[in-house]
């Protein structure tokens, strides 16, 4: 058995925390004007928005712990390093948004209950209008650095990002509902956004949850026994297993080889079926290739690598 493995990628943490800083720091923007609105005009649909982007703030807040944390190297009890907090974090997060809607519903259901009068509504429509603008541009931004870095935590936020920019529509149109004499359109519009927020934890939470089970796509498992398959001296693959640790891939390999290989040789027919997988597999930061002789099968097979 030969297991090899490449660096932490400082610089895909780099981007990762850079990316999360400069998205926080917007959305912390638009959140204070908003909210310094929301004190002004009391609109409960601005308050559910504004609450949905201070939520954005504090997941950014958590990613950005997480990809530091990611930093160091392993520990004699953490030998597999800490890439599973960035999964952890995203099952915080998961939670942080169901509890968001709920608070924002409840809010939509007292004004319901008690109306007010809305004043100032040409600033709620505004404060709608910036906060569909700013979010779009973290959405933007996060989503393009997380599929670059294969940072599932990162690209789900963005997604998040850009559904919060259009739950901010929905406060601009029950601006013009008051405006138009419908009083009922503010919290209206905010149980509109509670449905958002909720939607967009079902629609994040099964990949959440797959990775925390150890669950990937079939396609990445083909390409790694693909590639295993294709090595020269290689004659079976038996085995493949792989699961995410935050935005790598540890995967694991059995292959089947001719029985007189030496201990040398086969030490390195393994590194060449790993240089094969980096290669042909993007995000693999770590494989595992387990050598049997091809007479004696390892484990039971469970993937063909020609389908």
């Amino acid at each position: 058995m030969a297991t090899h493995e490449i660096g932490a990628e400082p610089q895909s943490h780099r981007r990762a925390v850079w990316a999360t800083q400069l998205s926080t720091a917007g959305l912390l923007a638009t959140a204070l004007l908003q909210g310094g609105l929301v004190l002004l005009t009391g609109s409960a649909a601005l308050l559910a928005d504004t609450l949905h982007n201070l939520l954005d703030c504090s997941t950014g807040a958590i990613l950005w712990v997480v990809y530091r944390l990611e930093r160091r190297p392993p520990t004699r009890h953490l030998t597999y390093g800490y890439g599973r907090a960035e999964d952890l974090a995203g099952l915080v997060i998961l939670l942080t948004i169901l509890a968001t809607a709920v608070t924002s519903a409840w809010v939509a259901y007292e004004r319901w209950r008690n109306p007010v009068p809305l004043p100032l509504v040409w600033a709620v429509a505004a404060a709608g209008f910036a906060g569909f603008a700013g979010n779009e541009l973290v959405a933007r931004y996060r989503i393009k650095v997380g599929k670059e870095i294969q940072s599932a935590a990162l690209v789900a936020d963005g997604y998040h990002a850009r559904a919060d920019g259009w739950t901010s529509l929905a406060v601009l149109a029950g601006a013009l509902g008051v405006r138009a004499g419908a009083w009922w359109a503010d919290p209206l519009a905010a149980f509109g956004i509670s449905l958002a927020i909720l939607r967009i934890a079902f629609q994040a939470g099964r990949p959440l949850l797959l990775r925390a089970m150890d669950g990937i796509d079939g396609e990445t498992l083909t390409g790694i026994a693909r590639a295993a398959a294709a090595t020269e001296g290689v004659q079976s693959v038996y085995e493949v297993r792989a699961r995410w640790s935050g935005h790598h891939i540890l995967a694991e390999v059995n292959v089947g080889v001719p029985p007189d290989l030496t201990v040398a040789q086969g030490h390195e027919l393994a590194k060449s079926v790993e240089q094969a997988i980096r290669r042909r597999v993007p995000g693999v930061a770590r494989v595992t290739v387990h050598v049997d002789p091809a007479t004696e099968p390892g484990e039971s097979f469970h993937l063909n690598p020609t389908a």
